[in-house]
């Protein structure tokens, strides 16, 4: 059984992260790092209340000065620099579908 993640770009932003600026080529294989990127309309299927079953939304921004600002109704905050200190949070269910977002390009 996997874990599906889904990173999503939310209200217009692109990504997590900055393109490098370096011109070389990387070769390490990062197709384990999320499964697809999404857009709104597949995440707000999942924005409900009751939270949907087997469905969880993470927040990977900052808790003070984003989070605490707004979110995504259902979603849970766990910051990407605290991340393995976290993990607790995430689900025992590994069919459980996971929606990370996160502040984009910074």
């Amino acid at each position: 059984m996997t874990v599906m993640f889904a990173l999503v770009a939310v209200m217009g932003l692109a990504g997590c992260q900055t393109a490098p600026k370096s011109t070389a080529k990387v070769t390490a294989d990062t197709s384990w790092q999320f499964h697809d990127i999404v857009d709104v309309k597949f995440v707000q299927q999942y924005v409900k209340m009751p939270k949907p079953a087997n469905v969880l939304i993470v927040d990977s921004r900052p808790t003070r000065g984003k989070f605490n600002k707004g979110y995504i109704p259902t979603a849970i905050n766990i910051p990407g620099s605290k991340f393995a200190e976290m993990t607790d949070k995430l689900p025992k269910d590994k069919d459980t579908l996971l929606i990370f977002y996160c502040q984009g390009p910074t």
